[in-house]
């Protein structure tokens, strides 16, 4: 299969780069997959599944917010934050879990401080389910 160069970077530096065969993503719209050849593309990325192939195979990883730039160079995912699969701190998660749980169950809350709790809270909760949890 062909292959084509993608870049994965956080604000924590380059997660990811290199040759993939593909790559399916979590667009705002729904599951986006990448072929090498793909026609030049942009998209805002929710927080979700990223599915990176090589050799065959699928390597799963929890993304948090981004955006997604495919041209024929490469493709570019600018995300908030990603950790493979099994590269996840359960036990971590499950605090960020319960704390943003805990933080959404206060009744005082504003509306930004809720969305930022809701925010939270999917990210555990996505970070745990890539984790296999």
């Amino acid at each position: 299969m062909t292959t084509f160069n993608l870049e994965i970077i956080t604000p924590h530096g380059l997660f990811f780069q290199g040759e993939t065969e593909g790559v399916v993503v979590r667009t705002t719209v729904g599951d986006k997959g990448i072929l090498a050849r793909h026609e030049n593309y942009a998209a805002a990325l929710g927080t979700g599944k990223i599915r990176v192939m090589q050799d065959g195979e699928y390597r799963t990883a929890a993304l948090s917010s981004g955006i997604v730039k495919v041209d024929r160079e490469k493709t570019l995912i600018l995300a908030q934050s990603c950790e493979w699969g099994d590269e996840i701190n359960i036990e971590r998660a499950e605090k960020a879990r319960k704390a943003a749980e805990d933080r959404l169950s206060d009744s005082a809350l504003g509306a930004n401080e809720h969305a930022i709790a809701e925010f939270k809270l999917k990210r555990a909760l996505n970070r745990l389910e890539t984790a296999g949890r």
